[in-house]
Formats: C-alpha cells, structure tokens, sequence
C-alpha cells in the first residue's frame, strides 16, 4: 500500500490538485455557496482543468485527456460568457447615467 505512495510524482501531485479544484467548484455550487455563474467557478474549473491536462501530457489517457479538453473549452465558454453579460450591464448602466 505504501508502495503505491512512494510511486506518486509531482506532476501527479499537480493534477491532483487540479481534481481537488474542479471538484471542490462543483461542491460549493451543491452547497449554494457558489453559483455556476460566478465568474470564480469557470475560472476554476480551468485552472483544475488545466492541471490535470499537465498531468495528463506525462500519463497520458485518452479518456481523461477527451474529458478536460472539453471541460477547458467550457470553462473558457463561460468565462467569455460572463465578461459578456457584465461588459453589457456596465454599458447600459454607464447609458442610463448620461
């Protein structure tokens, strides 16, 4: 068992990390602590995301390497997503005050 252990690298500590991310994100949203359109949780689940795929690229599996791409151009989707409905709020609120 503490083989196992001994066996464990950094980059397999970075994409853990990264898991602990994603999930935590998914977490606080469970919890109402955070709303899946808070601008922290795609920025999150990217940076997770991210980390994982740097593991991945040392051991490398498709399945896993399929799921954060598609999680990494989500993320990405959100974050425009959110920049664009808070860019737009501030130029009508910026409107109305003239």
């Amino acid at each position: 068992m503490f083989d196992a252990f001994a066996q464990i690298t950094w980059i397999d500590y970075v994409g853990s990390f990264g898991t602990l991310m994603v999930v935590l994100a998914y977490f606080l949203t469970q919890l109402r602590m955070m709303s899946a359109t808070d601008l922290a949780f795609p920025i999150i689940n990217l940076i997770g995301s991210v980390l994982i795929g740097a593991s991945l690229y040392f051991n490398f599996n498709l399945a896993s390497a399929l799921i954060e791409f598609f999680w990494i151009i989500i993320s990405i989707f959100g974050i425009v997503m959110w920049l664009r409905d808070n860019l737009n709020k501030k130029d009508t609120s910026n409107e109305q005050m003239d």
